[in-house]
């Protein structure tokens, strides 16, 4: 008679880790990655850009995921294989308030405790030139350090340098490159001057409208 085979209840049952802060989170298969979520790759938490699942003739199904990593800014590929498992980043969530930058570190304060924390430009990336004093932010934070910021989606700017308005200038002319008080260059209509203010997305660098 035929020995009945069960399954090692350790292969069932899912995989059990511990975050950062000791809290026990589950590992899930590659295949329920999501884009925006964040997982922790390689030692550092990295979110979801882009994915796609993917199965290449008689091959095994895998997932071709864009990923960011959240400490050093990068971005890269990488293929996962269906029988692999991702560990998702235990990851929290604060509103910052930027004071100050001093060589190259940037200080702000947290709203909630008042704690105040730095972070260098490195960390901050494109995102270091938008600063404005008493601006506020919201900063992902991983194993108790802050890991990226998100700015908000409109900023106040001033004009400092562009090339002079065009007498025919149109609300549907050509764009023309623009020098703001902060040091970044935003393309703005040829309508704009030197000392008008402008409505930006810091996010995008793209130029939305004059400021009233």
């Amino acid at each position: 008679m035929a020995v009945p085979t069960y399954a090692c209840p350790e292969a069932l049952a899912p995989k059990e880790l511990l975050s950062p802060n000791g809290r026990q989170l589950m590992a899930i298969p590659a295949t329920q990655i999501r884009r925006g979520m964040v997982i922790v790759f390689e030692g550092d938490p990295c979110r979801i850009t882009e994915f796609r699942h993917h199965t290449p003739g008689n091959l095994r199904a895998m997932v071709q995921a864009k990923l960011r990593n959240l400490r050093t800014g990068s971005n890269f590929e990488h293929r996962f294989r269906a029988a692999d498992s991702v560990e998702p980043a235990s990851m929290e969530t604060h509103e910052l308030e930027y004071m100050y930058d001093a060589g190259g570190t940037y200080h702000f304060m947290n709203t909630e405790n008042y704690d105040q924390l730095e972070m260098e430009e490195e960390a901050l990336g494109d995102n270091a030139q938008w600063m404005q004093p008493s601006m506020k932010i919201q900063a992902e934070f991983y194993d108790g350090r802050a890991v990226g910021i998100r700015l908000p989606n409109t900023l106040t700017l001033e004009v400092v340098e562009t090339s002079p308005v065009m007498k025919t200038a149109t609300k549907t002319a050509s764009q023309k490159p623009a020098k703001l008080e902060n040091g970044a260059t935003v393309n703005v209509p040829e309508f704009i001057g030197t000392g008008d203010k402008i409505r930006v997305n810091p996010n995008t660098g793209e130029y939305q409208e004059r400021a009233k």
